[in-house]
Order: C-alpha cells, then sequence, then structure tokens
C-alpha cells in the first residue's frame, strides 16, 4: 500500500512558518493515525493551524497489486 499526504503551502509565508505549519500536521497526523485502519479508502483532510482545509491523506493499494 501507498500513503499518500499532499499539502498545498501559502506561497506569501515565510520558510520559517510553512516549516511550523508542516512539522504540526505531521505531528498530528502521525499521532491520529492509530484511528484508521490503514486499508486502501482510507483518509482524511488536513488542515492547518487556523483550521483551513490545506490538503488530505490518503491510503492507496500498490500500482503492481494483483
Amino acid at each position: 500500500m501507498q500513503f499518500l499526504l499532499e499539502v498545498t503551502v501559502d506561497d506569501e509565508a515565510t520558510a520559517e512558518q510553512t516549516a511550523g505549519e508542516l512539522g504540526r500536521i505531521l505531528r498530528y497526523w502521525g499521532g491520529n493515525l492509530h484511528h484508521y485502519a490503514l486499508k486502501p479508502g482510507d483518509g482524511s483532510a488536513v488542515h492547518d493551524s487556523e483550521y483551513r482545509e490545506v490538503g488530505r491523506w490518503r491510503i492507496l493499494a500498490d500500482e503492481g497489486a494483483a
């Protein structure tokens, strides 16, 4: 399976702000994944610290899986 995380970052944010937001998102979802079966089709929206939807994560089946 594949775990795919896509996040759109603010082009006007500084590198420090972007790193902070991405770090927060990774920490939050890293700690929250135990709530999911982690099977193909699972996924959820990803929000920034202001609770704006900025992307999503999802579990995909391997492309070569039969």
